[in-house]
């Protein structure tokens, strides 16, 4: 998967009903090349379906931070691995012993769950803390 695979990826999960158009004009690509690209991610399994997130009124989603631990590699190339995810709202490089802080809001405690477990997978990852937003304060 190069980059825009990514970009694509990343489109059809904040919206699976985006138009091929709209999709190609996003990631600077022929609408031919991004169809072709959707055909071989669903071929290839990295696309495994399509399906309705319904969010019931009043009920707010997910939010929480990742304290992410790892060996050698760089912030911008961890930041680069975080951006198929749409949930993931800010990366920060941070001082002291955690290397990033990770920002998401997800629809669900099992999305989180899936998307901390891929991050737990990623090279050189050797820890990964949740810490669950019970309330916030916007100033």
């Amino acid at each position: 998967m190069d980059k825009f695979d990514q970009q694509i990826l990343a489109l059809l999960r904040a919206d699976a009903r985006l138009p091929v158009s709209q999709i190609a004009r996003e990631v600077n690509l022929s609408r031919s090349a991004v169809s072709e690209r959707i055909r071989q991610l669903e071929h290839t399994g990295v696309i495994s379906g399509y399906q309705a997130q319904v969010t019931v009124p009043g009920v707010a989603g997910i939010k929480a931070y990742l304290e992410l631990f790892y060996q050698g590699g760089r912030c911008e190339h961890y930041v680069e691995l975080m951006r198929v995810y749409p949930e993931v709202r800010r990366c920060s490089g941070i001082s002291g012993e955690t290397d990033m802080l990770v920002s998401i809001e997800a629809a669900s405690m099992q999305r989180l769950s899936e998307i901390r477990g891929e991050i737990e997978n990623f090279p050189g990852m050797q820890k990964v803390k949740t810490h669950m937003v019970v309330k916030d304060w916007v100033f």
